[in-house]
């Protein structure tokens, strides 16, 4: 029991020690709720992220050798996801899947189903909700500070990171963007169109263009690639009282407030539309966002009825819709994402 706050101890590991792994393994090791089993990686420890070096295992087998463990998280690359979910759930541990769910939606709803035939809990790790700028931006949404929403237009680029082989920039990136236009709009998509752009000379792609619409009537527009020579992370969402702007790389978020100016000459006005207002940067305080995410999850390990955590639902939800992205962009048609297994 961690006594400081009265919560269990849970043993848990981490399969893949890559960019996001040896991220995950630190946290893990760092964390009083955690007794902190070891990582999987048959690379071994490159980046150096576990200090004790017995505990890096080659793999599932060796780590489970050890001893039971109550979780993992998951975070080899994405065609490996449902190998390694269905070995270690079998061993009866919970999953924390890092995104996307899966390499396909067929092998998202049979990774749900394993989780499910395992009778542990899972959850996908779309650490974006977990960012502070997003939390309060959602917050102040909610609250109805913007009023009717209107758009919600994210960017997200950059240069190309090497620890990518597998998937493209829909199924790496814009799922991080799929997910929060669903999140923030508060309600499912309903139509997109896409376009791509394959500048690399990979088998994937490397720059996307979304457009859609939500079930709500909310417009939205996406733009992520891999061929920025800088990195931008960036969401906006207009509604009729005015704009909230959140930088998610610096965790500032920024209200624009429409004018309320007045005006004897009533046709220019209606015009003009809204006028330029006041602006306020808020203050937010700052935790990491994977450690926000490892909490909510063991919150829901622990039982807590409203975690806040991604389901596997939703994260397979985010998978089909960045499926329909690409099918959208070999058609050149406006397409509605299908729901699970039809």
């Amino acid at each position: 029991m961690d006594e400081a706050n009265n919560k269990p101890v849970m043993r848990g590991a981490v399969l893949g020690l890559g960019m996001i792994g040896r991220h995950h393994a630190r946290i893990l090791a760092s964390t009083p709720q955690v007794d902190f089993a070891g990582a999987v990686d048959p690379s071994g420890d490159v980046h150096g992220a576990v200090i004790d070096p017995d505990l890096v295992f080659a793999s599932v087998d060796e780590l489970l050798a050890s001893g039971p463990i109550d979780f993992a998280v998951v975070a080899v690359p994405t065609e490996e996801h449902l190998a390694a979910v269905r070995q270690i759930t079998q061993a009866g541990a919970s999953v924390l899947v890092e995104k996307p769910i899966a390499a396909s939606a067929a092998e998202g709803l049979e990774l749900i189903e394993i989780v499910e035939a395992a009778g542990v809990k899972g959850a996908v790790g779309h650490v974006e909700r977990c960012n502070p700028a997003l939390i309060e931006l959602r917050k102040r949404i909610n609250d109805g500070q913007l009023g009717e929403l209107f758009l919600i237009v994210t960017e997200r680029v950059g240069p190309f990171p090497d620890r990518i082989r597998d998937v493209g920039v829909v199924k790496d990136l814009a799922t991080h963007d799929l997910d929060l236009v669903r999140w923030l709009g508060g309600s499912p998509i309903a139509s997109l169109a896409g376009q791509t752009q394959n500048r690399m000379g990979r088998p994937h792609e490397d720059l996307v263009l979304i457009n859609g619409a939500l079930t709500s009537g909310v417009s939205f527009n996406s733009i992520v690639d891999w061929l920025s020579p800088t990195k931008v992370r960036r969401t906006r969402v207009l509604g009729d009282r005015g704009m909230l702007v959140a930088d998610t790389l610096t965790a500032d978020l920024t209200f624009y407030e429409n004018g309320a100016v007045g005006s004897e000459w009533g046709t220019t006005q209606s015009l003009r539309g809204v006028s330029e207002g006041d602006v306020t940067r808020y203050a937010i305080a700052r935790r990491e966002p994977l450690r926000v995410q490892l909490d909510r999850f063991l919150d829901l390990l622990a039982g807590a009825e409203d975690s806040q955590v991604v389901t596997l639902a939703e994260g397979l939800e985010t998978l089909i819709s960045a499926e329909a992205v690409l099918a959208s962009a070999a058609s050149g048609q406006t397409v509605a994402p299908s729901p699970a297994g039809s």
